[in-house]
């Protein structure tokens, strides 16, 4: 009987741990972004490198702080990408992260076909808004746009443990 009991305490452990887990990697540390007009959605223009801010409307956006990539945004707006290339500076190849499932608007599949085939462009949305990462902006032909983070050069070796070298800046103090 002993031996039944323990492993259905660890049995039931474990299954509470396991769902524990999941919601804390789904739901737990995510929060909602309060929309600040004319500061959510910026571009970095090719003869400043500045950030300026774009004309958009209906903006969505969650964020966590348990890590700096985890932003994800939407947006609608009338630009066309052929029009924000003109004076923005575009990216290439970058890959959108997906979000959690719940956050409805933002489909990292759905934008990266879109992204491939020439339907969206991306764009510098601000370098280095935290340390290391750098915030990508994409609108597709239909007037959406997606908003998303990724490690940047310096980030990726800051946090893969390589010596980062002279080119990043310093890293800044907590």
């Amino acid at each position: 009987m002993t031996g039944k009991l323990l492993a259905i305490i660890l049995l039931v452990s474990a299954v509470v741990a396991g769902a524990v887990m999941y919601y804390l990697q789904i739901y737990g540390f995510y929060y909602d972004v309060e929309p600040t007009p004319g500061q959510d959605v910026v571009l970095t223009t090719k003869d400043a490198q500045q950030p300026t801010p774009i004309a958009y409307t209906a903006f969505q956006a969650i964020d966590a702080d348990s890590s700096p990539i985890r932003y994800r945004a939407c947006f609608e707006t009338d630009l066309a990408p052929e029009e924000i290339a003109q004076t923005h500076v575009a990216v290439d190849q970058v890959e959108p992260l997906t979000a959690p499932g719940w956050f409805d608007c933002y489909d990292a599949v759905a934008l990266a076909d879109a992204l491939k085939s020439g339907q969206a462009r991306a764009f510098m949305g601000v370098k280095n808004v935290h340390y290391g990462v750098d915030r990508i902006v994409a609108v597709t032909e239909g007037g959406k746009g997606y908003v998303w983070h990724v490690l940047n050069n310096c980030g990726e070796k800051a946090y893969d443990g390589t010596v980062v070298g002279e080119e990043c800046p310093p890293r800044p103090q907590n």
